[in-house]
């Protein structure tokens, strides 16, 4: 029972009600309980099956889920009966441990090449808050490799000493870490919560000698579990499987930061504005376009080129790992333009970098090139130098043209990187997710995947929103409202390819924590691949901008089909105890 003040006289009073099970949950307890009043064991591994598409579930997996429901529901520690009621039923389907709306494990081929594969990619992964004037830290890296981010980026600098070797944003005010604090933490971290391997891009200003300091520092960190290739270039690189529990390194080699100069620091100083990102959650997706500036200057990085301006293509042996030996992704600055960069070479694989606009405009004139592109080689995007408060940009471009790495703020916040979360929740978590095959395969003429050509709908989702629960319990009586219970709305809808992007939004039930809907929305996907199911729940306010009351972003390719409990996550990403929605995902 919860208590309202309405005004000094008196208190509303209202009392958290459970709702009971919607009509489809009694329909299909009524169907596979054959009309009795209690489920079998059995019965309920017909209903997996033939519902839920559970095809592999046995009779002992079945017997399981009972007793782990009968020991929560009723602690019962020596089961009297061995089956469930239909409130048993339906607390087994909102239950979002034995009920998750996508599986926890690694199902897809691990066995291809490193660069088949979107990696979770960090940017400025030691910064702690804004790009300017934050602390630089091994904290926000160790957060992002125990969230399953696989690709850290450092900036090294000299210190003031010019003896040592500092991690920092250059030519800002943010205060510096020792590198070999940064390095010690991934290799105590780097595996937590993923055994592929961790890729270290160096964004390096050093001097010779001080490259040679860190060339120590990580051969001596990371010891055997460090990669780095036999000879100076490989022709295609190894998989994720068969580098597990490796490090790598990937930076420009050292000769051509004497040339570059930093282009990245340019265009972080150069670029003056404002982030279009600054809402509490961030812009609707669909309604952002990184703007075209004419001074954007993007880092791109392409193949090495030797003392003499030549592409050095002869890959011979390596004796000793110095610096220049321990890197196994060359990235460079290519002379030439775009269509140079963009070059696939037969016998080199390599790392090229884009800002997030130069990739906007590489893709208006050059889409097929990019994807050709990315079918071997790495394609990294960075967020533009404006982005002072650590907001990120729409990342649905990059993973469209096939882009392997697109690099997020992970300390930031909004709406694009609850879509990096949700990206990467695909593939048991694991920080690496197959691109689909029509990205990678070459048809006749040499043609690629084009996005900008408009596809046939390949399928339909349709999605079922019945309830939600659990805010009672993970926030405050008056969270939400002081005078009475929330006004509860869900927001459901796609980001994918520009034609499959929508969203919808229920009606908002008034005076409740635990609102039922039962509102059913359909979605038609042209490229369901690439697709990412939204959710977010809001309270509606009359007065004010209305409250955030949680979120998440689910791959539609790793959707289960049937009636699902949904779990919800605050403005971070990290999933609340108890809030969560009973959906029902179909595909027709």
């Amino acid at each position: 029972m919860g208590s309202y003040r309405v005004c000094m006289c008196f208190r509303r009073k209202f009392r958290v009600v459970e709702a009971e099970p919607p009509e489809d949950v009694k329909e299909a307890f009524k169907k596979y309980a054959e009309g009795g009043t209690h489920m079998t064991a059995e019965q309920l591994r017909r209903f997996l099956v033939e519902s839920q598409s559970d095809g592999s579930v046995t009779l002992s997996d079945a017997e399981r889920i009972v007793e782990q429901v009968l020991q929560k529901r009723h602690h019962i520690a020596k089961f009297t009966r061995h089956n469930l009621t239909l409130d048993d039923f339906h607390h087994f389907l909102f239950s979002t441990d034995l009920n998750a709306p996508i599986g926890s494990q690694v199902h897809q081929d691990m066995n291809a090449p490193l660069s088949h594969y979107f990696i979770y990619t960090g940017h400025n992964s030691y910064l702690t808050g804004n790009q300017l004037s934050s602390d630089c830290s091994d904290v926000p890296v160790i957060k992002a490799l125990k969230r399953g981010v696989r690709v850290i980026e450092l900036d090294i600098w000299p210190d003031s000493t010019k003896a040592d070797v500092h991690v920092l944003h250059g030519r800002t005010l943010t205060t510096p870490v020792e590198l070999i604090k940064c390095l010690r933490s991934i290799k105590e971290h780097a595996f937590s919560a993923s055994p592929y391997p961790v890729i270290i891009t160096l964004e390096d200003h050093l001097t010779p000698d001080l490259q040679d300091k860190v060339a120590q520092m990580v051969t001596q960190t990371f010891q055997d579990i460090l990669f780095y290739p036999k000879s100076e270039c490989l022709q295609e690189f190894p998989s994720p499987e068969e580098l597990k529990y490796r490090i790598i390194i990937s930076t420009k080699p050292p000769k051509e930061y004497l040339e570059a100069k930093g282009s990245e620091d340019k265009e972080n100083n150069i670029q003056k504005g404002k982030d279009s990102d600054d809402d509490a959650w961030g812009e609707e997706p669909s309604n952002v376009t990184a703007d075209h500036e004419n001074n954007d200057k993007s880092d791109s990085e392409g193949s090495e080129v030797n003392e003499d301006g030549e592409e050095n293509n002869d890959c011979r042996p390596i004796e000793a790992p110095a610096y220049k030996h321990l890197i196994s992704i060359h990235a460079g600055k290519p002379k030439g333009g775009l269509k140079d960069a963009l070059k696939v070479e037969p016998n080199k694989v390599r790392r090229l970098s884009l800002s997030e606009q130069a990739l906007e405009k590489a893709t208006a004139s050059h889409g097929t090139d990019v994807v050709r592109f990315t079918q071997k080689n790495f394609l990294r995007i960075y967020p533009k130098g404006t982005r002072f408060n650590s907001s990120n940009y729409k990342p649905l471009i990059g993973w469209t043209h096939g882009a392997q790495m697109v690099a997020f703020n992970m300390q930031g916040y909004g709406r694009y990187l609850w879509l990096m979360h949700g990206m990467f929740r695909a593939n048991g978590g694991c920080g690496y997710v197959k691109k689909p095959d029509f990205l990678m395969n070459v048809g006749p003429n040499n043609q690629v995947f084009n996005p900008r050509v408009k596809l046939p709908v390949k399928k339909t989702l349709k999605v079922k929103v019945y309830m939600g629960d659990g805010w009672h319990l993970d926030f405050k009586q008056t969270h939400f409202d002081s005078y009475s219970p929330p006004d509860f709305y869900a927001r459901v809808g796609i980001a994918g390819v520009p034609g499959d992007e929508v969203m919808k939004k229920t009606k908002t039930k008034e005076d409740n924590w635990t609102p039922v809907w039962n509102e059913e929305f359909q979605f038609p996907l042209t490229v369901p691949e690439l697709a990412l199911l939204r959710v977010e729940v809001h309270e509606y306010d009359m007065s004010e901008k209305d409250d955030f009351a949680g979120q998440t972003c689910l791959p539609i390719s790793e959707l289960k089909p049937g009636i699902r409990a949904v779990p919800l996550c605050n403005r971070k990403g990290e999933m609340f105890d108890s809030a969560r929605l009973l959906m029902r995902f179909e595909f027709v």
